[in-house]
């Protein structure tokens, strides 16, 4: 039987290609998915192979370099693919824009790098990984970012690079929901949280976690959620764990999640599941579920707790073995 815990749903899971075998890379593509009934087995296949794509570039990537490599290259994946809310296919704000966040954190320095408020990078992730290694800076936001990373020679776009037919129509859905109910009354935005992460351990032992997003369909301009906040929505120390998050982001920057989560390992001496777990299911209770994270710790052990409908999620081991769930399964 599953380990439950009330109101959470937890997945280590029962995986048996990554009981036997250390686990390197752990992503995610958010929390709270849509619905079995409107899941069309065609857009299931484009989930779960952009979810296997992110897994095998990654571990090229970790191979090649180290843990902060393949965090960035799996996340680039995702941001690249126009299915998951980060990058090209991020959601809409109300004023029809596209404000792009993310985080990167090197578990071995706990050197870090954030971008927050932009719109015409490419890569969220490089951002913030260009930030961390050429700047003196951690956190850079809009314009002055955007700026900095175009001096570093990072690839620039246009915003509507970042367009997408079905991130468009959940805007427009969004709008007449929203102007269907009386100015008191808040628009019924949905409980998907479509913030990307990846979480890695290279063979020197070293730790790493990154975390991007577009934010939350109809969200109000200016809006910033836990994604690039160090501690909120990335955390990582070689001494405990890397974590990325995905959720209701002021929930999750409120109780401060990702570095809890290490808090307790190290404080407390809790294991990476027992922290993740309680962590997650601390969190206020709200309609559709707080979120959920993902999070590896430097013996390769794993923990995908969720408390949504559904959270995409894979892992890859040293040999290379896949695993990728949307539900729970």
């Amino acid at each position: 039987m599953r380990p439950m815990l009330v109101g959470l749903v937890f997945l280590l899971s029962a995986l048996p290609c990554v009981a036997q075998e250390k686990v390197v890379l752990v992503i995610h593509g958010g929390a709270g998915v849509i619905g079995k009934k409107q899941m069309s087995p065609e857009l299931q296949k484009q989930f779960r192979d952009g979810l296997e794509r992110a897994l095998k570039a990654g571990r090229l990537a970790l191979g090649k370099g180290g843990s902060l490599d393949a965090v960035e290259a799996a996340i680039n994946v995702m941001e690249d693919s126009g299915t998951f809310n980060a990058g090209k296919g991020a959601v809409f704000n109300r004023d029809g824009r596209q404000e792009l966040n993310a985080s990167i954190m090197d578990g071995k320095t706990r050197n870090a790098g954030a971008v927050a408020g932009i719109s015409r990078i490419k890569n969220p992730i490089s951002a913030a990984r260009i930030i961390m290694e050429k700047s003196e800076h951690v956190f850079m936001i809009g314009e002055g970012a955007e700026r900095f990373c175009r001096d570093q020679g990072m690839e620039m776009v246009s915003p509507l690079y970042f367009w997408t037919e079905r991130s468009w129509k959940d805007l427009q859905d969004t709008d007449r929901a929203a102007k269907k109910k009386t100015s008191a009354q808040a628009p019924n935005i949905p409980a998907h949280y479509g913030t990307v992460g990846a979480a890695a351990l290279d063979a020197q032992g070293n730790l790493a976690a990154g975390t991007s997003t577009g934010g939350i369909t109809y969200v109000r301009a200016g809006r910033v959620g836990d994604s690039p906040i160090i501690g909120a929505g990335a955390y990582a120390e070689n001494e405990t764990c890397a974590v990325s998050c995905t959720g209701k982001g002021e929930l999750f920057i409120r109780f401060n999640v990702a570095s809890d989560i290490a808090a307790r390992m190290k404080y407390r001496g809790d294991s990476l599941k027992k922290a993740a777990t309680e962590v997650l299911a601390g969190l206020p209770k709200i309609p559709g579920g707080a979120g959920g994270l993902i999070a590896i710790d430097r013996q390769g052990n794993v923990a995908l707790p969720y408390s949504t409908n559904g959270m995409y999620r894979g892992t890859i081991t040293q040999s290379g073995n896949i695993w990728v769930a949307i539900y729970e399964e």
